[in-house]
């Protein structure tokens, strides 16, 4: 069953970063387009790893082409997309990739299973996390983003967001190794993060509406607290937060995904 995952943008430009005043065009549609191309070798190496691509792999924002060859060398079908019209033209030139000229957030996902790996831009961070939840047949999304929103999704920072929650039934969230700004050319602001998405195997709940409305109502912000919030809807709600482990005054965004499923079994029952 396909969930709604979507949620607020969470775009992180590089319009602080200045590369010889960024007076050129060449330099304003790096901007305009984010780019931050991936330079360090063993930074790609990492994120081939914590792919583990075989199959069918898209990638968003092939921009020059190392991440693109570097996955099409480890023997699985890669398929880059570029946005860039002169980045296009230079990797068909050069080399002998697939690389399709169109923006990844439009295209409509494979029929087959695939993964997702790219190094993509900050400001559409949301927008491709959103399209790859959205993908019926979607396995695992490598992605490079900004280090605090990989953070922030992981739960690295203790604390859990709406997103993540509501799509852990069917997808596990990970941060697998930090990647500094100094690997990227032009350097942006900010360090990048390796965040794994992985579909898993069997769903955690069946009921998928009845999931998403527990969670929203949840982070609605009710009383200051998850009990709080859910208490007037499901009334004596008590032996499900002690089943899961949750005390009364816990604030939504501290309760880890698994104490939401216990919670939530412990609800419907």
């Amino acid at each position: 069953m396909a969930q709604n995952f979507a949620h607020g943008n969470y775009s992180h430009t590089q319009k602080k970063v200045r590369n010889g005043g960024g007076r050129t065009p060449r330099d304003r549609a790096r901007r305009e387009l984010s780019q931050n191309f991936l330079v360090d070798r063993h930074a790609v190496e990492m994120v081939v790893k914590a792919a583990r691509p075989s199959g069918l792999i898209l990638e968003p924002g092939a921009g020059r082409g190392v991440l693109t060859t570097a996955l099409a060398g480890t023997g699985a079908e890669v398929v880059g997309y570029e946005i860039d019209p002169l980045l296009v033209a230079e990797l068909r030139a050069r080399t002998k990739l697939k690389i399709v000229k169109a923006d990844f957030t439009t295209i409509r996902p494979p029929r087959e299973p695939f993964a997702v790996v790219g190094n993509i831009p900050y400001s559409i961070t949301s927008e491709i996390v959103d399209w790859c939840l959205r993908a019926p047949e979607l396995t695992s999304a490598t992605l490079l983003t900004q280090l605090e929103y990989a953070r922030k999704r992981s739960g690295d920072f203790g604390r859990w967001s709406l997103v993540t929650v509501e799509s852990w039934p069917w997808f596990s969230w990970e941060l697998l190794g930090r990647i500094g700004r100094d690997s990227f050319r032009p350097v942006p602001s900010v360090d990048s993060a390796i965040l794994r998405i992985e579909r898993r195997p069997e769903p955690l709940v069946h009921d998928g509406a009845a999931w998403q409305e527990l969670v929203e109502l949840g982070f609605s912000g009710v009383g200051g607290s998850l009990y709080a919030s859910l208490h007037r809807h499901y009334g004596d709600a008590g032996p499900a937060f002690d089943l899961a482990g949750i005390a009364r005054d816990t604030v939504v965004a501290f309760v880890h995904p698994d104490q939401w499923v216990t919670l939530f079994a412990s609800l419907r029952h």
